[in-house]
């Protein structure tokens, strides 16, 4: 086989196992590999650091206030250029989001930092040449980013889905740890479209990832509880989705 017929890691890693199974989890020293590849995450401390300037999701249909976020929207092509796209609403229709679906949700905006960091541009890079292996006719995709910690509240639920096992209206998600502090559970959760079970595990560790084909899995989180009451407790996660530009 010729060096321009070998697969690359993005095809084996990731393209190629979510091609077969709908779905790749990565433990963090793979993904951490595959974002050096891309640029790598010389400026992690203070891309993970912003998630302690998020603010208070207020769209929350059940009443919480555990759940905190900022959010952007980008274009990739398939040149490979991302662009970021002026500030807009989240929406997902009910039927994907049957607890906080059906309205536009306005969201603060990720920083211009965090925006332009390193580590995010690395992550986007990444996923944006997964995602180009998996369906090479789509020229552009919108790419949407949210920062969520999720507080793990004595007495209460911190729930990472609250709308429950789902799928989010796009083509693929990427779900990636930024930390964990002083929580437990928090188990990813995957199941096919007839809702049957098809596994779990535990993103415990920073850059423990998983990229999932939205459109064949349903997927959700359980809630996290504290383990020490008097500390702070709390989940941070990255999350890209990449949905089709028709």
């Amino acid at each position: 086989m010729s060096s321009q017929s070998m697969p690359s890691p993005i095809d084996t890693e990731v393209s190629g196992p979510i091609k077969a199974n709908g779905f790749v989890y990565l433990e963090a020293a793979k993904t951490r590999t595959l974002l050096d590849a891309r640029g790598g995450i010389a400026d992690w401390d203070q891309f993970s650091g912003s998630w302690n300037d998020l603010a208070v999701d207020t769209y929350m249909a059940d009443g919480g206030k555990y759940r905190r976020r900022r959010h952007a929207v980008f274009t990739s092509d398939k040149l490979g250029t991302i662009t970021r796209e002026p500030h807009q609403p989240h929406y997902q229709g009910l039927e994907y989001n049957a607890l906080n679906g059906g309205v536009e949700r306005w969201f603060e905006p990720v920083t211009p930092a965090i925006a332009s960091s390193v580590t995010l541009r690395s992550a986007l890079g990444l996923c944006s040449d997964a995602v180009s292996k998996l369906r090479p006719e789509v020229v552009a995709w919108k790419v949407e980013m949210h920062q969520f910690r999720i507080d793990a509240i004595a007495g209460s639920e911190g729930k990472p889905t609250p709308e429950g096992m789902h799928r989010d209206g796009v083509d693929y998600v990427l779900v990636l740890m930024v930390r964990r502090n002083n929580i437990t559970s928090g188990t990813t959760t995957l199941a096919d479209n007839a809702k049957l079970p098809i596994g779990s595990f535990t993103l415990t560790a920073p850059l423990d990832a998983v990229m999932v084909d939205d459109q064949r899995l349903y997927h959700g989180v359980t809630p996290v509880a504290p383990l020490d009451t008097s500390q702070p407790a709390f989940r941070d996660v990255l999350v890209l989705t990449f949905k089709a530009k028709h």
